[in-house]
């Protein structure tokens, strides 16, 4: 089974609809403006980060229009000294690849080991959209459906204002 189908099946499963818009790969924002147009939904950036001790890993989710430096955000995450974790890491705890960091990943982490920090701007969003650990498809989601899979994911989350 796909990532992709993973995903779906979760969703699915737990009565969460969603739409599908398939694109070539996009790993990039820039790249994936031009496939975005006609999604009517806030589109997010994904950060995968690690403490400096590698003991601590977090997601953070905003809005792509939003540009935030590493040093503003670890004083606003009050989490110490951050970086970017590897790809290694990105496989153990979200099972993705660079690029394809997803919210979605959170099904791949059965040990509700990473941290989730969403921007508080988003949630005035009716929809919201990620990819499904794979950068070929976006998946659009309400916004009272993604806030049910973050609880259904078990992982620990918080609002903040970035």
């Amino acid at each position: 089974m796909t990532e992709r189908e993973k995903i779906a099946s979760f969703l699915d499963k737990n009565e969460i609809k969603f739409q599908v818009y398939e694109h070539p790969s996009i790993p990039t924002i820039e790249d994936a403006l031009k496939y975005w147009r006609n999604i009517d939904s806030a589109h997010c950036k994904n950060l995968f980060f690690r403490n400096h001790k590698g003991n601590r890993h977090y997601l953070l989710i905003f809005d792509y229009k939003k540009i935030l430096g590493i040093h503003e955000l670890e004083k606003k995450l009050n989490q110490g000294k951050l970086s970017f974790a590897s790809e290694k890491r990105m496989d153990k705890y979200l099972g993705v690849k660079p690029g394809s960091v997803s919210v979605f990943g959170l099904i791949n982490d059965s040990d509700n080991h990473v941290y989730v920090f969403l921007d508080e701007g988003l949630k005035k969003s009716e929809k919201i959209s990620f990819h499904p650990n794979d950068n070929t498809a976006t998946f659009v989601i309400k916004m009272d459906d993604f806030l049910k899979y973050l609880e259904l994911s078990g992982n620990d989350f918080e609002w903040l204002e970035l």
